[in-house]
């Protein structure tokens, strides 16, 4: 039993975690002899790096000393950025690290964009090599790339768990084919097993100096989706994911070094894995192309899945606005759907691959986000390491970190051929956090707050006195310690007053799982105060939870801002929230008993 849910584990972690780095074989090698000159020794030398890439920067950083830094089991930048906040004491240094965290999310989302457009893109291209079809126009390859991107994110609000079940599988079949693929191109020139040396590597750079330094920014690209290793581990757990990267690593390093090995003897391959795939089993290429693509849809779906799930965790931490949020399986409410975010990634895509058309061009773009992203991951692990006084995996971070600013600097040569875009993508979402942060925090200071001493004093005085309404009465609130104008304004001045009425406040805890609802002491005859606690990563239902309490009322009031801005920058976050839905919609309360208080506020 236990061999065949360790199976089944790894062959999940096939299909959520592996579809970006197990889809880069595809271009990786490629587009890195595009700017070098395929000789033995530059063969022989940029596979070593990519051997040793994979084993630093995915094995070592990724596999093992991020994995030790999680919380119940989830990883990713957020958890970072609550593990180091909770180990620091100063307020610069927790608003340092938030914005770490929230370049690292953005960079993210960035790469969110690129990774769909150039597997999809590299992919296709391979069609060109069926007989028939060599001539294939440029604009059919892009179109053809585009209507299956299109079809990929229109099927999103569906959901994905119905089909979610035969990613795994789909995937295991690909690492599989790319394994025997490698491995019958190795046996016609096992000479490039020397790469397996991290000399060769080393003196590969030594020798081509500036050259060999910018080609890193290509070598990186056997990386990307490294980071899903540790993002994804809430999923499935470390073990499995562990598991399976042992597997997938060993036949990523076959297929590379048989790509390498068909290069040697055919140093004039331009799109190699599908020429080494030709050459070696043309009987079986088209299955392979149809293969590759299904790979790469599966790649796309796990990032996609994955933005949902960033966004989702940047709503409830409070650093992106309410977005609406759709479930889209009644049995598992972490399956989730962000249309406005779905929306924005596809058009971002489709634009990418009308602007690049080629995927050998989209690799000057990609890589920035994938390494920036590597960096902060590994400032944060050695911060959190240092400060837990736990020096071995700090020397670690240190040397995996220098690796990883070695790979950003080399990237930083892309920006002006087309590395810009994504930094332009990803300071959208950049933008928007600084926006409704900023904004949030100076809202909450041009409110009207009464302290809830002053309030007390009044309510009871008006609870004594006055006519009240039958029933229960819920009134959001961020913290009881400040009462909104809002409450004051439909209690005291408008004359709402309910037999019972109880102040409900939803709260974040700093650990990712769990979800608590309770009544605290009573503030007043006729007021009373129900806190629900959630971890940042709990997708909730504020009605059960409710329902468990013993609590049915009757109306659900919330305030709502009319916010007057004088500067671009505070107008700019009046149009966030008026696009956004408000608190309220978020947590999917019954829209027949919402009543919302407006309040004007000027900033």
């Amino acid at each position: 039993m236990e061999k065949q849910s360790s199976l089944l584990g790894m062959t999940k972690a096939l299909g959520l975690v592996f579809g970006d780095i197990g889809t880069s074989p595809i271009y990786t090698l490629t587009v890195v002899f595009l700017i070098l000159k395929a000789s033995p020794d530059n063969i022989i030398g940029v596979l070593s790096l990519i051997v040793w890439t994979l084993v630093t920067l995915v094995t070592i950083q990724y596999s093992w000393v991020a994995m030790n830094l999680s919380r119940r089991g989830e990883g990713g930048t957020i958890v970072l950025k609550e593990i180091l906040s909770s180990l620091l004491k100063s307020r610069r240094g927790k608003a340092a690290v938030a914005i770490l965290s929230f370049i690292g999310i953005s960079l993210l989302m960035g790469d969110g964009v690129i990774t769909p457009a150039i597997s999809i893109l590299s992919a296709v291209e391979g069609a060109v090599l069926i007989p028939g079809l060599e001539h294939l126009p440029k604009g059919v390859i892009v179109m053809a790339a585009m209507i299956i991107a299109i079809v990929l994110f229109a099927f999103q609000s569906k959901g994905t768990e119905k089909v979610a079940g035969a990613f795994g599988p789909i995937m295991a079949l690909w690492i599989l084919s790319l394994a025997g693929s490698g491995l019958l191109a190795l046996m016609d020139a096992p000479e490039v097993l020397r790469a397996l040396s991290p000399v060769e590597g080393i003196r590969f750079l030594l020798n081509n100096g500036l050259k060999g330094y910018i080609a890193l920014g290509e070598v990186i690209l056997c990386a990307t989706g490294g980071e899903a290793l540790y993002a994804d581990m809430g999923h499935l757990g470390s073990k499995p994911i562990r598991q399976a990267w042992g597997l997938v690593f060993i036949a990523l390093v076959i297929n590379y070094l048989g790509q390498g090995a068909y290069l040697l003897k055919h140093a004039g391959a331009k799109n190699i894995l599908f020429e080494m795939i030709f050459h070696h089993a043309s009987p079986l290429y088209i299955p392979f192309l149809i293969l590759s693509i299904t790979a790469t849809v599966i790649a796309s779906q796990a990032m996609i899945s994955g933005m949902f799930s960033i966004v989702y965790q940047g709503i409830t931490t409070r650093v992106m606005p309410m977005f609406k949020v759709d479930y889209t399986s009644q049995e598992r409410r972490s399956q989730i759907y962000i249309s406005s975010v779905n929306w924005f990634l596809l058009m971002a895509v489709l634009f990418i691959m009308l602007e690049f058309r080629e995927s050998s061009k989209l690799a000057a773009a990609y890589g920035l986000a994938v390494t920036g992203t590597m960096a902060l991951t590994g400032i944060m692990m050695i911060l959190i390491f240092f400060r837990r006084k736990n020096y071995l995996l700090t020397a670690v971070a240190v040397i995996v970190t220098c690796i990883d600013c070695m790979y950003l600097g080399s990237n930083l040569f892309k920006i002006p051929h087309g590395g810009y875009w994504s930094l332009i993508i990803g300071a959208v979402p950049l933008l928007t956090i600084i926006i409704y942060t900023q904004g949030q925090q100076k809202l909450y200071r041009a409110m009207d707050f009464m302290p809830l001493d002053d309030f007390l004093l009044k309510f009871n005085r008006v609870y004594a006195t006055s006519e009240r309404i039958k029933g229960s009465v819920l009134f959001l609130i961020k913290d009881v310690a400040e009462i909104p104008f809002y409450i004051t304004q439909t209690i005291f001045y408008h004359g709402i007053l309910y037999e019972d009425n109880i102040l409900l406040s939803i709260v974040k805890r700093d650990d990712p799982y769990g979800i608590t609802g309770f009544f605290k002491p009573d503030l007043a005859p006729g007021l009373r105060v129900f806190e629900i606690q959630m971890g940042y990563m709990e997708v909730i239902d504020v009605e059960e939870i409710l329902r468990e309490g013993g609590i049915e009322e009757r109306v659900v009031f919330y305030g709502l801002e009319d916010i007057a801005a004088t500067n671009l920058f505070w107008k700019s976050f009046a149009v966030i929230k008026r696009l956004t839905p408000p608190f309220i919609k978020f947590y999917q309360f019954p829209s027949k008993k919402l009543h919302g208080v407006l309040t004007k506020v000027t900033m």
